[in-house]
């Protein structure tokens, strides 16, 4: 799939100067196309799908954030360019797939880059009908009039939501003239959300570049550590190997985090100076066309573990062990959780931090001091991904291609004076890529260290 970079650059190419379309662009298109295809197919009879491209978003004064579009639209569009719209329209006899988009405008593309317009949209994105943005307000109420249905994302976007009403308001207007308004609103985001969240081979492809990036920016950043760096030069070994890789920005704002700051969860201030005797923990990962990494490790700066920061670890690891074992088609989503909370809770035990049975402890959730979030989440095209975890109140079942995170942990606070003062501020989190397939699952971020020994190893030979 073509991502912002390199859509445009491609799709002018090829117009403009072969007049011809590669297979492997065709083969990313069909693609695109297979999705909305089969997302109108889930439509209930006589409605249309609106979705917007993202707006820009200001940074301060006149300067914006680097563009990034809607994970929905550019899953359903491959286009990158903000001021678009997408109306899906089964049945429609002229064309069941129309899209809005900017028009060519040279001056403007002088200063902001090349624009794709819209007759290329019909030739390069496989779109039956295309229009310039700047005319949608005269032609999307004659595309929505005589529907029974919309499909939209509400309550997303103000803005949004009022265009479409001023759109049904101007049907209406047409009423006593015989124009049908629709009659009936519904979400979008559920049918187009289960579709995302059973990833294709070609995304699974993606999101293991993905990983395999991140994992090259993790190698770096561990054996660029000792005392006396700074947590942002840390960071920017990962953000190093995530540009050079083709990677152009992270999936989510870095984690860098020594000593007691490894305690926040999501601490990103990413300013310390890393100690002697620190942990250090860091949670990263790149986003690369427009799939998302998501990488957790930690290890001691100077090189090894105390054996405090050890047992600690280790408890961390067996949990993760248990619960990427627990990853199987077939599974509720809840099961990976309940095995890593059962490792931690008799860890802890042994460790003398927690006091009572297993079982009991489990139920009155008393690892919750020290383990208090869940072992994943959903991850794709966003790092935090779409998809229901329940349905019908009930923990859903593992399916392959199905891609969560893994990502036990144990956080001590440095001020917890129920437990001795050699555990305070020990942070630990590991966390994985993990996709289920057909007779289990896969690992999509192997290549870091990640025993002791590994670990240990690892460091002491970039030192």
């Amino acid at each position: 799939m073509l991502g912002a970079g390199l859509q445009k650059d491609v799709s002018n190419a090829i117009a403009e100067v072969t007049g011809t379309v590669t297979e492997e662009v065709m083969s990313q298109y069909r693609e695109f196309k297979a999705r909305r295809k089969e997302l109108m197919a889930q439509m209930e009879p006589n409605s249309i799908a609106l979705l917007a491209a993202a707006r820009p978003s200001v940074r301060n004064n006149d300067a914006f954030y680097q563009y990034r579009q809607s994970s929905d639209f550019y899953y359903l569009t491959g286009l990158a360019e903000e001021h678009a719209l997408l109306a899906l329209i089964p049945g429609r006899k002229q064309g069941e797939v129309v899209l809005f988009c900017q028009e060519k405008d040279p001056q403007k593309e002088l200063w902001e880059g090349i624009l794709l317009g819209p007759d290329a949209a019909c030739s390069e994105l496989g779109m039956d009908d295309a229009f310039p943005i700047a005319d949608i307000d005269d032609i999307l109420p004659g595309l929505i009039e005589g529907r029974d249905r919309v499909y939209y994302s509400m309550g997303k976007d103000d803005r949004f939501d009022d265009q479409v009403m001023e759109w049904v308001k101007v049907i209406r207007s047409k009423s006593k003239l015989g124009a049908h308004p629709p009659g009936e609103f519904l979400m979008l985001d559920p049918l187009l959300h289960e579709l995302r969240l059973l990833k294709s081979t070609a995304e699974i492809k993606l999101m293991e570049k993905a990983a395999k990036i991140s994992v090259e920016g993790h190698k770096r950043a561990m054996a660029a550590c000792k005392p006396g760096v700074y947590e942002y030069e840390l960071e920017a070994e990962l953000l190093y190997a995530f540009k050079r890789n083709g990677s152009l920005a992270p999936a989510y704002t870095s984690i860098v985090a020594a000593g007691d700051n490894a305690c926040i969860l999501h601490y990103n201030e990413n300013k310390a100076q890393i100690k002697e005797g620190d942990l250090v923990l860091i949670d990263a990962g790149c986003e690369y066309e427009y799939y998302a990494s998501d990488i957790t490790r930690t290890f001691p700066a100077s090189g090894k573990f105390t054996p405090e920061q050890k047992a600690i670890y280790e408890i961390v690891l067996k949990a993760q062990d248990a619960a990427i074992a627990a990853v199987q088609p077939g599974a509720s989503w809840d099961e990976p959780h309940k095995a890593s909370v059962k490792v931690i809770t008799q860890g802890l035990i042994k460790l003398g931090l927690l006091k009572g049975t297993p079982a009991k402890l489990i139920k009155s959730e008393a690892y919750k001091e020290f383990y208090m979030h869940r072992v994943g989440h959903w991850i794709g095209m966003d790092v935090h991904d779409v998809g229901d975890y329940k349905i019908d109140d009930t923990w859903r079942l593992l399916e392959p291609g199905m891609v969560t995170t893994i990502e036990p942990g144990i956080y001590i606070a440095p001020d917890n004076k129920k437990v001795a003062k050699k555990w305070r501020g020990i942070g630990v989190r590991i966390e994985d890529d993990v996709l289920v397939t057909k007779k289990g699952h896969k690992v999509l971020s192997n290549g870091i260290p990640k025993t002791v020994a590994e670990i240990e190893s690892f460091m002491a030979q970039s030192a």
